[in-house]
């Protein structure tokens, strides 16, 4: 129960994903808008392909890729023609590379899909403007009804990342071009993208979802004599477990900066990716024998090394310079702690109330070890390269707005099976902040939490 009401309350943070933009009868041309380069794609659907150029575009995913292949020359050729960027009357030389589907899955002989063409633009030297002429032309003379569509997709300096739906230019065969003012370029809109980013990786990564669960577990505890006793205090308890986020946060920016910096160089991104899920491992068996005392601190502080270098490695291959590369990943990371916050605000009360209550204990234990189990098949995930289907099952339980309604339902379960527990008088003695490994539990009752007193029954 408690690590499903950890994964429910991750999804407040942000509704779930857009629906699919591609509307099947248009083309699309996305623009990514470095500080000294400009790349792209050309997107275009396979109905109008198999018109203009009688392709087939059936079958697997492969042997659709094999047939694009085997026409990639037609293909690059024919975009190429369609397609004129540039600017002040200049136009820029394009160089299409490759093939790739924007839908890896089976169509049938009139199935819908579209095949992405990437590009770069030969720029000269200078500094990409702001603005920009584009003509796109793709099957508008020869099918009737024609549009098409062009889009900026990434734009750091200006606030825009991974952006599908906002049209900037329709082009159609009475207006085949069209003019793309980007507007002034800012470091804030830079810092406040990547907020919203840092925001979504909470929600949508499912490593961090574990972390924030680890770190909640024994949050509302205390060792006593090498023994987990429920914690005596919100505030304290409350104060414990933000400021072990926030070691996390300390240990991110750390080596987010360093890479950022190039100071401290980045290993594959396979390795970073298996140390964070060993890492996730390790904190769940720490929950299970603290061999080292109550500091979730070091977990956390480690733990957030290694998912610094993950982050470092998300904008390093990106054309923006490293200033701008700095602020993405500090505003990536003032994200991740406001959602680490979140969660927390709205997790560790009902983790707090079922603290005293006979079930909280085994089920701690019992989802510390399953964590560190699923923590298990993620390494052996990154290491042979599989997918075990973990991020997908996760996805499907944190889906909005069902999982707000779960947590709401959670919450109130958990007080009224407290509430029974203490008319029982069967809620377990805390423990005490200030114990050492030779005390003994307090069975004073709660009088330093605000909660009312009780006499304790043996368990």
């Amino acid at each position: 129960m408690l690590v499903a009401a950890t994964i429910v309350a991750v999804t407040v943070l942000a509704a779930a994903g857009s629906a699919d933009a591609h509307r099947n009868d248009e083309s699309y041309l996305y623009l990514d808008i470095g500080d000294q380069a400009l790349t792209g794609r050309v997107e275009m659907p396979y109905r109008d392909m198999r018109e203009v150029f009688g392709l087939s575009l059936s079958g697997s995913a492969d042997e659709i890729l094999a047939e694009l292949e085997a026409n990639l020359d037609q293909l690059q050729a024919y975009a190429t023609d369609e397609t004129t960027i540039g600017a002040d009357g200049t136009t820029w030389p394009l160089t299409f590379d490759g093939v790739e589907l924007v839908f890896d899955r089976e169509v049938g002989p009139n199935g819908l899909g579209y095949a992405i063409l990437p590009f770069t633009v030969d720029l000269s030297g200078q500094e990409v403007p702001q603005v920009i002429d584009v003509t796109f032309t793709p099957f508008l003379e020869e099918i009737a009804d024609r549009n098409n569509v062009t889009l900026v997709s990434n734009d750091w300096k200006r606030g825009v990342f991974d952006q599908e739906t906002n049209e900037l230019l329709l082009h159609t065969p009475g207006s085949p071009s069209g003019t793309i003012d980007l507007g002034d370029s800012s470091q804030w809109k830079n810092f406040d993208t990547s907020i919203d980013l840092g925001l979504d990786h909470i929600r949508t990564g499912p490593d961090h979802i574990f972390f924030v669960i680890i770190l909640l577990l024994p949050a509302v505890l205390v060792l006593v004599a090498g023994r987990w006793r429920p914690a005596p205090k919100f505030s304290r308890s409350l104060l414990h477990v933000v400021l072990v986020a926030t070691m996390f946060t300390v240990a991110h920016s750390l080596t987010f900066t360093l890479a950022g910096l190039d100071i401290l160089p980045l290993p594959p991104s396979k390795v970073v990716e298996t140390l964070i899920a060993a890492s996730i491992a390790a904190a769940a068996l720490y929950n299970i024998k603290p061999i080292f005392g109550q500091r979730e601190w070091v977990i956390a502080f480690g733990f957030g090394l290694f998912h610094g270098m993950g982050f470092a490695g998300l904008v390093e291959d990106l054309d923006i310079n490293r200033a701008t590369q700095l602020v993405s990943l500090l505003g990536r990371n003032f994200g991740i702690e406001i959602g680490q916050l979140v969660i927390i605000a709205m997790t560790f009360p009902t983790l707090f109330i079922l603290r005293r209550t006979r079930a909280y204990l085994p089920i701690f234990y019992a989802a510390s070890g399953a964590l560190a189990v699923l923590s298990g098949i993620w390494i052996i995930e990154r290491v042979w390269e599989v997918d075990a289907g973990i991020d997908g099952a996760i996805d499907r339980v944190v889906l909005w707005p069902r999982s707000l309604y779960m947590m709401i339902i959670i919450t109130a379960l958990a007080a009224v099976y407290r509430e029974i527990e203490s008319r029982r008088g069967a809620l377990l003695p805390v423990g005490d902040h200030a114990a050492t490994e030779d005390a003994e539990p307090s069975t004073d009752g709660d009088a330093d939490s605000d909660e009312p007193e009780f006499e304790p029954v043996p368990v």
